[in-house]
């Protein structure tokens, strides 16, 4: 079995997906989504772990795919969603497997375009070419992560899982930044986002 998938359907046991909430990155800039206006519009939770995110997405009227790597989570949020009339597709998939003969991740597990997609404490650095081909034209990426500029311990200790100062801006290149957040170990440390960088960017036509 593959040791990751086996980590988080452990992990999934259990999962609440009443109480999920949205990051911080879409929840506190909803406004900056694109307004449905009665037009279908479509968003990604990638790695959506108790979906907060694609509960918040659907709520306002989106489409939303919810994509993560553990069958156990994704059977208990199909329920979930089934119950709660949420415009929501579960899928179980392994956004990280490897191609057979270059050991490269497998470039072919985004296969539909998307208004919106969301990240939330997710990091793989090779993902982000098929993140940004993954995004319409005006299409948005909401991304939220640790960063390696912490005032505290909370988080991944391997600096892998962990963006460099800046590096989520380089990861976004080719998209338009909208919105950036990173106030790293500057000034009050008991004030403001601290341990994460956060990004809202554009892909444009």
């Amino acid at each position: 079995m593959n040791i990751k998938k086996q980590k988080w359907d452990k992990a999934y046991e259990d999962a609440d997906f009443r109480t999920a909430t949205a990051a911080s990155v879409l929840a506190d800039n909803s406004h900056s989504l694109p307004l449905t206006n009665g037009k279908p519009l479509n968003a990604l939770d990638l790695a959506c772990g108790r979906a907060g995110n694609a509960q918040f997405l659907a709520k306002l009227g989106f489409t939303v795919d919810a994509l993560d790597i553990s069958s156990v989570l994704i059977d208990g949020l199909t329920a979930f969603v089934i119950k709660e009339k949420l415009d929501i597709q579960c899928i179980e998939r392994d956004i990280e497997s490897k191609s057979n003969d270059s050991g490269a991740i497998n470039n072919k597990q985004l296969d539909k375009k998307y208004d919106v997609i969301v990240v939330s404490y997710f990091l793989n650095r090779e993902l982000f070419p098929q993140i940004k081909d993954a995004l319409k034209p005006n299409g948005l990426l909401f991304y939220q992560t640790w960063s390696q500029l912490k005032a505290d311990e909370s988080g991944p200790s391997n600096p892998n899982f962990r963006l460099a100062s800046g590096e989520l801006l380089e990861l976004c290149g080719g998209l338009k930044p909208i919105f950036y957040c990173e106030n790293g170990l500057e000034g009050d440390l008991t004030k403001g986002l601290r341990n994460e960088a956060l990004i809202i960017a554009k892909k444009i036509k």
